[in-house]
């Protein structure tokens, strides 16, 4: 299998016992993360949009960081690498946070954590400034505490969100046979799916054969 955009690596753990797998994401930084989880891993830094390895897989998996593509020419993109590294009849998962449909307006969580002698409490805060765009933003402040001592890190992200039928549509441009399935699986209990593509056809030769070296 091949995780687009594995970040830390968290899900790609809970599958590296059953499948060999190759990890791909922009940041270095995500990437040791995720190498020290994920240790028998191929880690590759680049961006899902643009990453030819020049080889094919059984699946590729864009969990969540699939929110980072801004636009319908970046989901396009991320899509086509899908397309590029599947075997045929290959299967091409992915897992949006929020469809257009499905965000509130405004979502706000939090979560308490605690191990190895540190304590995490964790807010996130969601809302969308321009409902007329596809974005919104998701702001996070993080309280640490550590060997006795308190510190606050914060940061602010701003995510795609697209219609439902629009996911639908470019999955099909793109190739695939898709099917949306229930996906139950955030804490809030919120409305979610999965989009789950099945690859029709051979993948375009020049970009199953494209360098592998690097960006």
């Amino acid at each position: 299998i091949l995780e687009l955009g594995v970040g830390g690596g968290h899900l790609l753990s809970h599958l590296i016992g059953d499948f060999t797998a190759t990890a791909v994401d922009l940041s270095e930084g995500m990437l040791e993360h995720s190498r020290r989880l994920n240790p028998d891993v191929q880690h590759v830094v680049w961006d899902m949009r643009t990453v030819r390895l020049g080889r094919t897989f059984d699946a590729v998996i864009i969990h969540d960081a699939i929110g980072y593509m801004l636009t319908e020419e970046d989901l396009r993109a991320a899509f086509a690498t899908a397309v590029a590294h599947l075997k045929p009849g290959g299967i091409f998962i992915t897992a949006p946070d929020w469809f257009r449909e499905t965000f509130p307006g405004r979502w706000a969580g939090h979560e308490l954590r605690e191990g190895h002698g540190t304590r995490l409490t964790y807010f996130e805060y969601h809302h969308d400034p321009d409902p007329d765009d596809n974005t919104l933003e998701a702001l996070f402040v993080f309280l640490i505490e550590e060997h006795g001592q308190l510190r606050i890190e914060m940061d602010r992200h701003t995510l795609g969100v697209f219609p439902v039928q629009r996911w639908q549509e470019l999955l099909s441009e793109a190739g695939f046979s898709v099917e949306r399935k229930t996906y139950p699986a955030h804490a809030d209990g919120r409305e979610a799916y999965l989009f789950v593509g099945t690859l029709q056809g051979e993948p375009p030769q020049d970009e199953v054969q494209a360098d592998a070296s690097g960006p």
